[in-house]
């Protein structure tokens, strides 16, 4: 049900979404004897298209989410595993195309790889279903064996966890899976933007992962200057909205342990 639910609320609360729903209505009552409230409608969907592309808030806020967990400088001698979380390839255009789709963050397979040379003997451990609310017949790690080989990482060494639809599957799902020891020393690979709730959702579930951030977006000294940019402001505001709201609805609904996760 949670899954279902977070799908839906945010197709209205996605910035993008939100802008044409106020042009739309204000469209509409224009062709109405409502004409003022439309302007008010069209008006705002101005102003508000206008803010996002002046104004870096969401720059600032997936920033923030970057500069939570930093770049390990020192790793542990040994390590039990490696988990690395799905988001890397798109899943339905690989399975109808026949050739692997990266849909994004291959850095979580890139410096996955490394760390498997780092550690031969650790296990490799691969999460991904499917994240699409009305596709779920085709999953990500189902399909994600052509790019293991070209990373030179053998499909035949990895577990694959291919069943969950977010973040907090994705835990639970592994940690059924592998039933880790406590004492355990595990390295969990994921994109910087998305740790917090990450590590929110496994420490929630008593199980201790060493973050290892990868895919960073900004440097994270980027200073809060006005620019203009209409598909870079809502782009940035769509995916540091989404993790904010993610990390909230985690913490209230007691998936994760706090409400925004530190080292």
């Amino acid at each position: 049900m949670f899954f279902y639910l977070s799908k839906i609320l945010w197709f209205f609360a996605e910035p993008s979404n939100l802008l044409m729903v106020l042009l739309f209505v204000g469209g509409i009552l224009m062709l109405t004897p409502w004409k003022r409230a439309g302007r008010i409608f069209l008006w705002s969907g101005f102003l508000f298209a206008l803010f996002v592309s002046v104004i870096p808030i969401g720059k600032t806020m997936k920033q923030s989410l970057e500069n939570r967990f930093p770049v390990l400088l020192e790793l542990p001698e040994n390590v039990d595993g490696i988990l690395v979380l799905g988001g890397v390839v798109n899943e339905t255009i690989t399975h109808h195309r026949g050739q692997v789709s990266i849909g994004g963050s291959i850095e979580r397979l890139t410096e996955a790889a490394n760390l498997l040379k780092r550690y031969p003997d650790a296990k490799f451990v691969f999460s991904g279903g499917s994240g699409k609310l009305l596709t779920q017949n085709i999953k990500e790690a189902d399909v994600i064996a052509p790019l293991l080989k070209t990373l030179g990482i053998d499909p035949g060494r990895v577990i694959f966890e291919n069943m969950a639809r977010n973040t907090y599957e994705n835990v639970m799902l592994m940690k059924k899976l592998l039933q880790p020891e406590p004492g355990e020393s595990w390295i969990l690979v994921t994109s910087a933007f998305h740790m917090p709730r990450s590590v929110g959702t496994f420490r929630k579930a008593g199980w201790k992962v060493i973050p290892y951030p990868v895919d960073f977006h900004f440097t994270g000294k980027e200073e809060f200057r006005p620019t203009f940019s209409f598909l870079g402001g809502f782009g940035h505001l769509s995916g540091g909205l989404h993790e904010w709201l993610g990390l909230l609805f985690y913490w209230l609904t007691g998936k994760s342990e706090t409400f925004f996760p530190e080292p």
